[in-house]
């Protein structure tokens, strides 16, 4: 038999380490996809007005609480949000601004609604955007960089209505105030997200809005049960206490001190009261009799803060435990199972790849294909 000798080509073995490391990739995240659709299929949809304590799955609309996020790629109104921005070139790829934040959200379906408190939770959500740019093609269509803060106002229906209403000036430019928006700490010093590429770039932003169709599988537990309603309610980067030792040794000198207070009310007087800061609070503060009384509590703003931040101890909420991950997917319990189902698929041939890589690796180094 004829012996063709390559040598050690170093192209060539990148090449084929290259397809091993891909293709087990594929293989890990194939195997992810079908156990999560296992989970899914596996568990029977509850209705949220019937919920009890324990592991459930339940599916309906998502719905903003105290807060929404906008988008760092499109400005989109959300609950959450998974962007990356990658640039490749040269033979390398690197990324030069990731991140991923959620808030605390409801779930309504036709019976009732449920809160969901999304620390710890695994998100199954597929692009909604995404989008390339070569060094000479400008931005991709679709792109509008986040110009203000991460966080926002949860909408009300009068809000929403207004803004299906308005009228825009298609003239206007839409990136007039976009540049830089994205942050100088992932695209370098003075150079915004708009600014020249020096090499092709790749946009892709994940995201689940307000009204979106969410299945979600967790555990239901009384409110008063969570450790730190606060922390749970984001996804965000931030410390966790129960982890973070500078501030679990505050809160040990706190109590120990008998200075740990048992509701915002005690710790801040009249900064707790919803809307207080811009002279709107939606009840009677306690003022100095010198000071100017702001004006009388609004009832329908007073019923709106009420829903978003009272929540009685024995009030049930989903989130995450031990026993029970927390799962958060786009679309109902079926999308989910097909998606997840294609990517398992996808697993088994990363496996394939990954094995004829192995076999061309092992025959290149040693420098022969019989």
């Amino acid at each position: 038999m004829a012996v063709i000798r390559l040598g050690t080509d170093p192209t060539l073995l990148v090449v084929a380490g290259a397809g091993v490391v891909v293709g087990l990739a594929m293989l890990v995240r194939g195997l992810r996809g079908f156990r999560m659709a296992g989970l899914i299929g596996g568990t029977s949809t509850s209705r949220i007005s019937a919920l009890a304590v324990g592991e459930v799955l339940v599916t309906g609309a998502a719905e903003a609480v105290e807060l929404t996020l906008v988008s760092p790629l499109q400005s989109a109104q959300c609950l959450y949000y998974r962007a990356r921005v990658r640039e490749s070139g040269e033979g390398d790829r690197r990324d030069l601004f990731t991140e991923e934040r959620a808030v605390g959200f409801r779930v309504r379906d036709s019976s009732g609604a449920v809160r969901v408190f999304p620390r710890g939770a695994r998100f199954d959500v597929p692009n909604r955007y995404e989008e390339s740019g070569g060094i000479w093609d400008g931005d991709p269509p679709g792109l509008l960089p986040r110009a203000g803060p991460a966080f926002g106002p949860a909408p009300d229906r009068q809000s929403q209505v207004d803004a299906l209403l308005t009228v825009r000036d298609p003239g206007r430019d839409p990136w007039a105030t976009a540049a830089g928006a994205v942050g100088e700490r992932a695209f370098g010093s003075g150079l915004g997200l708009l600014g020249a590429a020096t090499r092709a770039r790749s946009y892709q932003e994940a995201r689940i809005e307000p009204g979106d169709l969410v299945t979600v599988i967790g555990r239901v537990v009384p409110f008063g049960d969570l450790d730190d309603p606060s922390s749970a309610d984001r996804v965000d980067g931030s410390p966790d206490p129960s982890v973070d030792p500078e501030i679990a040794a505050d809160v040990a000198r706190a109590r120990a001190a008998g200075i740990l207070t048992d509701n915002p009310a005690s710790a801040w007087g009249n900064a707790a009261i919803e809307g207080f800061g811009i002279g709107r609070p939606v009840r009677a503060p306690v003022l100095d009799s010198a000071a100017t009384p702001p004006p009388p509590a609004d009832p329908a703003i007073a019923e709106r803060a009420s829903a978003a931040f009272d929540i009685g101890p024995q009030d049930l909420v989903i989130a995450t435990s031990d026993d029970v991950p927390l799962v958060v997917a786009l679309g109902a319990p079926a999308d989910t199972i097909n998606r997840n189902q294609g990517r398992f698929v996808a697993g088994l041939l990363g496996a394939i790849l990954a094995i004829g890589s192995a076999m061309a690796l092992a025959l290149l180094a040693d420098g022969a294909i019989r």
